[in-house]
């Protein structure tokens, strides 16, 4: 015990000290109300492309979100049903008139359905920027030209805007502060702006828009086809290439609601969490590292250890850091022992339903 104090004490002060550095040089999208109000359109000729498979429950809404964009100079917005089984492309149809709608091709083997939706729609948009956007994320109308006049400013190729995670149950409430809270505690963000490193590179797919020139002249998402984690796969393929991009927080203009229900959560994440550390070694020092910061304090305080305040402190730090930050349930400080062991549980599912292969997302097969 008179070492391990000091490992978790030295552990929780270094995730501190990365969240502390991020919050102050965080690039980050605001509301623009001159923007929203049509005073101030932008140059930007945009195109919205909107994969869907199983959405009826978000198609209507995220159409909605995407018709109030404002302050672009050109918007065109494609919506496409992957091949649903649920009223998806019945309501689609209905926003036949305002967008261009698609009927996804059958999907060719070697391919994940999302890429090659989202391949599709880039083939057929015609706009210099390309805004990739998932079915469940709501836009606030300056979204997309606030995030552009970022990119712009920044030189960037791309850039992958981080929406604010809201969570239907408490389940969703306690895991999905984990999304922000993992990349603000462990990612220099200034390094990995830099391209240097790819490992550290962050992106997420619910709000990705990339200069259409720099998509194709890497095939776009055919160089990431049977990636789980594309989004991720392809900000590390455009770095590769030597093209320039990052992470912008974007809580105060874009929300997303992953899942609606807790069977639907579980699904979602075991589909792609084998995958995410980098393989069962990274997995490992993961799920090490979460028992030894996130839970272990928790459970020297409990049985009476007091000097454990310490550490618990600093990770409920990093924990408040990313919760106002990210628009992100407070009570996470406190509950984070508990969000970390089912991340935890999450993983070792995720390996489990690999190997029998049981890897399943909206009735396809994953691999």
């Amino acid at each position: 015990m008179v070492l391990v104090l000091p490992i978790l004490t030295t552990l929780s002060c270094i995730a501190l000290l990365i969240s502390l550095s991020n919050l102050l040089v965080m690039r980050s999208l605001s509301q623009n109300p001159a923007t929203e109000d049509l005073k101030d359109p932008k140059n930007f000729d945009v195109a919205i492309l909107i994969p869907m498979r199983n959405e009826a429950f978000n198609a209507a809404s995220v159409i909605e979100s995407a018709l109030a964009s404002r302050g672009l100079s050109s918007v065109e917005i494609l919506a496409l049903d992957d091949n649903s089984t649920d009223s998806t492309r019945d309501i689609l149809e209905g926003y036949a008139s305002r967008i261009k709608v698609l009927h996804g091709d059958k999907l060719p083997e070697g391919w994940l359905g999302k890429p090659y939706a989202c391949l599709q729609l880039a083939q057929n948009s015609s706009q210099e920027f390309l805004v990739f956007l998932d079915a469940d994320v709501r836009l606030s109308p300056s979204a997309i030209s606030s995030a552009i006049d970022l990119m712009q400013s920044l030189e960037w190729d791309f850039i992958s805007p981080y929406p604010a995670q809201h969570g239907k149950t408490l389940l969703m409430k306690l895991i999905q502060p984990l999304l922000q809270w993992s990349w603000l505690t462990s990612v220099p963000l200034r390094l990995a702006e830099s391209g240097k490193w790819p490992s550290m590179i962050i992106a997420n797919g619910q709000f990705f828009i990339v200069k259409r020139s720099t998509y194709f002249a890497i095939s776009g998402h055919e160089a990431v086809k049977d990636e789980v984690l594309e989004d991720l796969a392809l900000a590390r393929k455009l770095t590769d290439n030597g093209f320039k991009g990052g992470v912008a927080e974007a809580s105060k203009v874009a929300t997303c609601t992953m899942y609606e229900s807790n069977s639907q959560l579980i699904s979602g994440y075991t589909k792609s969490l084998w995958k995410a550390f980098g393989g069962p070694v990274g997995s490992l020092f993961t799920i090490a590292l979460l028992i030894l910061t996130q839970v272990l304090p928790s459970i020297l305080l409990l049985t009476g250890i007091t000097t454990a305040a310490l550490p618990f402190t600093l990770v409920a730090l990093t924990h408040f850091v990313a919760a106002t930050r990210s628009k992100s349930p407070i009570y996470n400080v406190i509950l984070h022992p508990i969000s970390a062991l089912i991340l935890v549980y999450l993983i070792c599912e995720s390996y489990r339903r690999k190997s029998l292969g049981q890897l399943e997302w909206r009735g396809r097969r994953v691999i």
